[in-house]
């Protein structure tokens, strides 16, 4: 990005002598810890804009839906990575908030289809508008080019934890 990270093979002094950490993984460890803690806070803040009563984790689970339209809840489990039991306790709060509904499955009928209500697509949309729009202001003297490469190697980063 704009200080030093032009990529051009720089290696940083091993981390503590004898560690085998090199001050990049050190660096790459606390640069995502200060992005996470921000981002959890920021989460919590706006996931409430959806519904007061709304837990900061389901905000990636209404990207989901967003993204995808109607999902079995078993698949969205998989994804977020918590156990059945868990999403069906969110998935119970969401629908008696009015943010999300059930419907049989056509291809199954012991298995339900969970997607977000136009209430929620309409509150989800507003609040994720708004977080485009703090990213465009927080953003605003990055040159495009740097945004997209941060967006692509985050998208790795994603890909290979997921993988």
């Amino acid at each position: 990005m704009h200080e030093g990270g032009n990529g051009e093979g720089h290696r940083a002094e091993s981390g503590a002598p004898g560690s085998g950490v090199d001050q990049e993984f050190l660096a790459l460890e606390r640069e995502l810890t200060v992005l996470l803690r921000r981002a959890r806070a920021s989460s919590g803040e706006m996931v409430r804009e959806v519904h007061p009563d709304l837990e900061s984790s389901a905000y990636g689970l209404l990207v989901r839906l967003e993204e995808l339209g109607r999902q079995r809840a078993t698949e969205l489990a998989a994804y977020i990575g918590v156990g059945k039991a868990t999403m069906s306790r969110q998935l119970r709060a969401l629908e008696e908030m009015g943010v999300v509904a059930r419907e049989p499955d056509p291809a199954d009928g012991r298995a339900w289809l969970v997607h977000l209500t136009e209430e929620g697509r309409v509150r989800f949309r507003a609040v994720r508008d708004a977080r485009r729009a703090r990213y465009v202001r927080e953003l605003a003297s990055w040159d495009r080019k740097e945004v997209a490469e941060l967006a692509r190697l985050l998208h790795r980063l994603n890909r290979g934890v997921e993988g």
